[in-house]
């Protein structure tokens, strides 16, 4: 819905070719944590360490040369520092794509950048860009999904009583419970009697809406505003927050001045890594959440025997690879070739298993993407739901896991990947110790 209507604004309102209207949303193109080069037109995967994932850079619809992605930066797959995208992953140059939300945006980008270069109409990736975002934000700025979602629950809201179980389970064990969002009131209302229950208000010990996040975390000029039975704003000063009561606006730093609730003791979920997660973590230490729904799909993939299967027989030829590469006469030379277009052609399998065009949203090849970093840089802990906490008594502590470093390696032998137990020449390794 969100594709079509801002496709038709751009057709209507911003007299954009009628052809772009036989475009549908695609929902298996794109996947989060994308970087979109303005200029060039690149939608791309870039991993931790500033990397293109090589395979993964998409003109429009279409793929776009490794060589010609070279060429593009210089001589480089890499993306310099002053080039990326800033703390809150918007760059001078690049716009890194992190919420659900963004994914039928980067799909309409694509589907219009593919109709101008298939019709060979001439156009600034500048000006296409600024009309596409600018159409997906009247979508929301207008309200137009919240007037869908309302009206149609059954169909956009998934009714399950985990998340009511949840909420229920924390208050029975006396925490604290609080809901900070930037939607509008009469939305909330209505998506939370579905989900939870008319008595959702109950379960919360401060319900503020439509709070402008990430601003509310940094700026401290918006007071908080209370709102009446009907949705309508009062004029009185707020000096506490009340239970049952609904306020809008406001900002964190009068929040926990009236609340008191500081530092690790707080556990804030959130989707968004950076509007939701980042500024609560680094500049308060409140402990963080991150709800991420395609880790459901990702695990399943991963316990599949055929990426099983790939995963370890590359981990292997991996193992051949660098023993091997000692050898240096023309017939070893070949097999190390054979042995590397096997390799490569493993991890194109075990990409295309998650998403054809890009792959996993949280692996490059064998690095973690640049939304990977993102997500362990801001979370304590992440989950496909928060219904995953119901697997977990209410006291549990979640550990730290010590993960090696390189050099730690051969120490580690016990605790490696499935696939290098199965490397070649890894029991000689073993005497190291």
């Amino acid at each position: 819905m969100i594709f079509n209507t801002a496709r038709d604004i751009l057709i209507k309102h911003y007299k954009y070719p009628e052809g772009i209207g036989k475009y549908d949303y695609m929902p298996g193109f794109a996947i989060r944590g994308l970087h979109y080069d303005i200029q060039k037109s690149l939608l791309m995967k870039i991993d931790a360490f500033h990397y293109i994932q090589l395979g993964t850079a998409y003109r429009g619809l279409k793929a776009v040369p490794d060589e010609e992605v070279i060429e593009s930066y210089g001589g480089t797959p890499h993306i310099p520092l002053f080039q990326m995208s800033d703390f809150y992953g918007k760059g001078p140059t690049m716009k890194q794509f992190m919420d659900i939300f963004s994914l039928p945006e980067m799909t309409l980008i694509s589907c219009v950048t593919d109709f101008f270069m298939t019709n060979g109409i001439d156009f600034d990736p500048v000006h296409l860009y600024k009309d596409t975002t600018d159409a997906v934000r009247d979508v929301h700025v207008k309200g137009m999904m919240y007037d869908w979602i309302e009206k149609d629950m059954e169909h956009y809201i998934l009714h399950r009583e985990e998340v009511y179980a949840v909420l229920k389970r924390l208050v029975r064990h006396n925490k604290k419970l609080f809901l900070i969002t930037n939607s509008p009131f009469s939305f909330v209302n209505k998506g939370m009697n579905y989900m939870v229950g008319k008595n959702w208000r109950d379960l919360f010990d401060v319900i503020i809406v439509k709070a402008d996040k990430p601003a509310f975390f940094t700026d401290r000029r918006k007071p908080f505003r209370r709102l009446d039975e009907n949705g309508s704003l009062q004029w009185d000063r707020i000096n506490s927050l009340e239970k049952g009561k609904i306020y809008k606006q406001g900002n964190l730093f009068d929040f926990l001045q009236l609340t008191g609730w500081r530092g690790s003791k707080v556990l804030y979920f959130g989707d968004h890594l950076y509007s939701d997660l980042a500024d609560l973590m680094l500049r308060h230490g409140w402990r963080t959440g991150a709800i991420v729904p395609e880790l459901e799909a990702e695990i399943r993939i991963i316990n599949t025997e055929q990426y099983m299967h790939s995963l370890t027989w590359q981990q292997a030829l991996t193992g051949l690879l660098e023993r091997m590469q000692m050898y240096q006469d023309a017939e070893s030379k070949q097999v190390l070739i054979e042995w590397m277009r096997e390799r490569q052609e493993l991890r194109s399998v075990t990409k295309n298993l998650f998403n054809p065009q890009f792959g996993s949203i949280f692996r490059t090849y064998h690095n973690p993407t640049y939304f990977s970093r993102r997500l362990i840089r801001f979370s304590d802990i992440y989950m496909a739901s928060i219904s995953c906490l119901l697997n977990y008594d209410i006291n549990f502590t979640f550990y730290p896991r010590r993960t090696p470093l390189q050099h730690e390696a051969p120490l580690w032998m016990d605790q490696l990947c499935t696939g290098c137990m199965k490397t070649p020449f890894l029991g000689e390794m073993v005497h190291i110790r």
